[in-house]
């Protein structure tokens, strides 16, 4: 999950990320502080968040006027507003606001608003890929399979593909627990996008066909029945 938190009062922004390493801090979550609305505009463009924090009251633009201009660029993006001041609910329906916090923001308030959103998203089941266009954020659920390709990363999704730099194995500690198997030195697939097997070959569900390794064959048997059997339930 990647949050951007915009608030002029830097002893704010330092407040809210001890909130957040607190209770989540063995979880994938990045949060990017601004203290200038237009700077976080400028960033949007290239950074997909999923939470938008912003205080209402700033100087170079306040806070309903920058997100009506995030909600122009983004239908999906979850917007909290920060003020000590209830009356500004009202304009905040037409940006589609989540919820306001009262400053200073209570710990249980702010997890109460993360774990609504990890909810929304399917436990904040989600990737983060950066390549030369910028960053994109990738649901779990889209992702069929990733091949390694010398100092190249393919992420073969529902949508298309995505190259990125890295290492299989960085992906594979990461998405170990989330069903997916390492069934080769070079593919990381999903087992949900598994829909067939005919000896060490198996055939995933965009058609492709892809080879498992001799010593990971037992095993990824192993795997995708443990994993259909959890799924049955």
């Amino acid at each position: 999950m990647r949050i951007a938190v915009c608030d002029d009062e830097r002893k704010f922004l330092e407040q809210f990320r001890d909130i957040t390493d607190r209770a989540y801090k063995s979880l994938d979550i990045v949060i990017d502080e601004f203290t200038d609305g237009n700077e976080l505009l400028r960033c949007f463009k290239t950074r997909k968040y999923d939470i938008v924090f912003l205080d209402i009251e700033m100087p170079a633009i306040d806070g309903l006027s920058l997100a009506g201009k995030l909600r122009e660029m983004s239908e999906d993006v979850y917007i909290v507003f920060l003020t000590g001041h209830i009356e500004y609910a009202v304009k905040g329906y037409e940006v589609r606001a989540l919820r306001y916090l009262t400053k200073p923001a209570e710990e249980s308030a702010v997890r109460e608003v993360l774990e609504y959103v990890m909810k929304k998203q399917n436990g904040g089941k989600a990737l983060w890929i950066k390549d030369h266009e910028g960053e994109h954020k990738i649901n779990l659920n889209d992702i069929i399979f990733i091949e390694a390709q010398n100092q190249k990363i393919v992420i073969y999704t529902v949508n298309g593909e995505i190259e990125t730099r890295g290492r299989i194995s960085e992906y594979e500690d990461k998405l170990k627990s989330d069903g997916f198997f390492r069934i080769h030195r070079g593919y990381l697939v999903s087992l949900s996008k598994v829909s067939g097997i005919s000896g060490r070959d198996i055939r995933m569900s965009d058609g492709s066909v892809l080879p498992v390794g001799r010593t990971k064959e037992q095993s990824f048997r192993s795997a995708l029945m443990s994993y259909a059997n959890k799924e049955a339930f």
